[in-house]
């Protein structure tokens, strides 16, 4: 069950999805960016893999901190926190989140995806937006 699926900043395959999990892995090309966003029931756990990755979280917009990670390196991202991944040098991510994927409320982005998520008409399940192959 591995779906790609083309991002503006790389893309992402889906790996594994059942009604209680799905398992991803995100290619975040150099100096690319993901939105700056919260999920209000998603919850996520990321590893890097390979790369360098800068982090933006917190509680509220005021009060983002900086985290640079590296390969080995893990995040617990709940729900409602904001945050936004960076690749410093090009990136891969292992996330396994819960199965909500159309629930991202943006706040910021560089690709002009400002408006919140819509599953795609996928019979296997919702999707973010983005082209699959």
């Amino acid at each position: 069950m591995n779906r790609k699926i083309i991002k503006p900043w790389g893309y992402e395959e889906i790996w594994a999805k059942t009604a209680h999990y799905v398992g991803k892995i995100l290619f975040i090309k150099k100096g690319h960016r993901l939105s700056l966003q919260h999920h209000q029931h998603k919850e996520e756990n990321i590893r890097l893999i390979k790369g360098k990755l800068r982090l933006t979280i917190g509680e509220e917009l005021k009060t983002l901190q900086v985290l640079d990670l590296l390969p080995g390196d893990t995040a617990h991202i709940r729900p409602k926190l904001i945050h936004r991944m960076e690749a410093i040098e090009e990136c891969e991510i292992v996330e396994v989140s819960t199965p909500e994927l159309h629930d991202i409320i943006r706040h910021e982005d560089d690709y002009g995806r400002t408006k919140p998520s819509t599953p795609l008409n996928e019979p296997t399940g919702p999707f973010d937006k983005g082209k699959m192959i």
